[in-house]
């Protein structure tokens, strides 16, 4: 498959099949975001799979109740990714530092979307989450309060082929400027 259309591919699925996901295949998605690159390699990511209808269950009640109840739809995803967020080494802290930039949190992005890639190419769709109630989660998954949570994804298949839109995007025309 062409790199092109693997990203035209890729879409951020907010409808599942009740199909659950196998290991394996959970392992070869963690694979690609594990190569991903980061800020001085530093890979300053952790990545907790719950896999079972009980655990995702429990842990997207946490995540998206009150005012964080519109990403709720994760909870039909038979695969719920909390993404702890690693301190990054010396040399990246102190260049986000002087930058005024947490190459941290860009680093586990790049993950995400090396994650979200292979699924795709393996007909999986996922959605990433930044809205969410931390607190909620750290207690749900017993994590020390010291534990930063800025990411969360819902991982499987689609329920069918039509069920998602044309991606809506700018022309490139509207986003590139030669100097």
């Amino acid at each position: 498959m062409d790199f092109v259309d693997l990203v035209r591919k890729r879409y951020s699925l907010r409808k599942y099949s009740s199909f659950p996901v196998a290991e394996a295949v959970i392992d070869k998605c963690l694979e690609a975001a594990r190569l991903a690159p980061s800020a001085c390699n530093s890979q300053p990511w952790t990545f907790l799979v719950a896999n079972t209808p009980e655990k995702v269950a429990s842990l997207a009640k946490a995540a998206f109740r009150g005012i964080y109840s519109m990403n709720s739809f994760a909870a039909n995803a038979p695969v719920l990714i909390t993404v702890l967020t690693e301190r990054s080494g010396y040399a990246a802290s102190m260049g986000g530092f002087f930058r005024g930039i947490q190459f941290s949190i860009m680093d586990v992005a790049i993950a995400c979307e090396h994650l979200s890639l292979q699924a795709a190419e393996l007909g999986l769709g996922t959605c990433m989450f930044g809205w969410l109630d931390e607190k909620a989660v750290k207690r749900e998954l017993s994590l020390p309060k010291a534990a930063k949570i800025d990411l969360m994804m819902s991982l499987g298949y689609p329920p069918d082929e039509d069920c998602l839109p044309p991606k809506k995007r700018k022309s490139l025309e509207e986003i590139r400027r030669y100097l």
